[in-house]
């Protein structure tokens, strides 16, 4: 506690925080995130109110954009889902990257075994998206897994294996994809051959069945750590190992399970980004940009609290300012780089703004003393 002027200043631990004030605390540092970045637009003699403006209109209010930040936050919510489940579980999956690069090679894998490289399929799309988007999910969820082997067994560090996994991951689709690799297209260049036509997801309007995905999974997410036994075992690992061994939960369990759920998901983001998003089709050369999008959901995870629900809204904001950002940095004649910037200065400002979601700053009046002084 600290006195200035005639209040008290004291910082107190918070015992419960209602929904709607955690709400109002991450609108309150998304505000304050664009208030500090207006400083560099200020300083390079620009209208941050213009730039804003352009950003969301784009993002949100253009067809086009509009198409772009959906396939963008579906990536993203899946990205974010895949870290949520392990932690909260105590547990850190940091392996997003190379999970969607297994899911991805599994999924192009199916399509080439069904001559999709030479572009004759030898099955209808039917039968072959079900097979890529199940090939996704079990590639990624295996790889995710043998992370939580090792953390279960040794208590090997799960950070650690999930960076190295990614390595390995990143390195085996270079292999793939270049040098006269299997998936290598039949021009030459370093990427994968393009998906035909009956390979490619299905579109539900002007959006991928993936978006679909992202629901049914926000409603599962949410019923499991809200209704069921399974999701009640994975919270108590995550508070308190020790005591969830003594209630029953088995740690070896609990540690492949999580990862293996989050490394599926993942997978299935790797399938939506180079299998379902219009105009791409393909394992693109610059597919380490998507790997490194990913950690994304790194904050994303953190910011809503491990929340599924909570976790579309910070994927769409982050969606969506990722592509309105780089359309205003063309359209403005921006420096590059702007709308990572601006991405990184939002999750600097949401991560600060979580200390207010564990303490709050009470302000009470000093009281005035009276002396009396009493003579005889």
């Amino acid at each position: 506690m600290m006195t200035l002027g005639g209040y008290h200043i004291k910082l107190q631990r918070r015992t419960n925080l209602p929904g709607w004030k955690a709400a109002m605390i991450s609108v309150l540092a998304v505000l304050f995130g664009l208030a500090l970045f207006s400083l560099i637009f200020l300083q390079a003699g620009q209208d941050p109110v213009e730039i804003y403006r352009q950003i969301f209109k784009y993002a949100f209010f253009n067809s086009y954009g509009l198409g772009l930040t959906i396939n963008r936050f579906i990536f993203l919510a899946l990205a974010s889902f895949a870290f949520i489940i392990p932690m909260r579980a105590g547990l850190w999956n940091i392996g997003m990257p190379g999970q969607l690069y297994l899911g991805v090679l599994a999924a192009f894998g199916v399509a080439y075994l069904f001559g999709g490289k030479a572009g004759n399929l030898s099955a209808p799309g039917v039968v072959i998206i079900p097979l890529m988007i199940l090939a996704a999910m079990i590639a990624g969820g295996l790889f995710g897994a043998i992370s939580g082997f090792l953390k279960g067994k040794w208590n090997v560090n799960e950070i650690v294996v999930t960076m190295m996994l990614n390595f390995i991951a990143f390195y085996l689709v270079a292999f793939m994809i270049k040098d006269g690799g299997p998936f290598m297209n039949l021009g030459g260049r370093g990427e994968s051959f393009e998906l035909p036509e009956a390979a490619r997801a299905p579109m539900t309007g002007d959006f991928p069945i993936t978006l679909w995905f992202v629901f049914i999974l926000t409603i599962v997410l949410a019923v499991l750590f809200a209704r069921m036994s399974l999701g009640y075992q994975i919270k108590a690992f995550g508070k308190s190992p020790m005591a969830a061994r003594y209630a029953g939960v088995k740690p070896f369990f609990i540690a492949v399970l999580v990862f293996a759920l989050g490394g599926a998901i993942a997978g299935l983001a790797g399938y939506h980004y180079f299998a379902a998003v219009p105009g791409v089709y393909k394992i693109a050369r610059t597919y380490g940009y998507f790997g490194d999008l990913s950690f994304y959901g790194v904050i994303c995870g953190l910011i809503s609290l491990g929340n599924p629900i909570a976790t579309l809204i910070i994927a769409l904001l982050f969606g969506g300012l990722s592509i309105g950002g780089r359309y205003a940095q063309g359209k403005l004649h921006l420096g590059f780089g702007v709308d990572f910037a601006l991405m990184g200065v939002l999750m600097i400002s949401l991560v600060a703004f979580q200390f207010f979601y564990n303490y709050q700053i009470l302000i009470t009046k000093k009281e005035k003393r009276l002396d009396v002084a009493v003579s005889d």
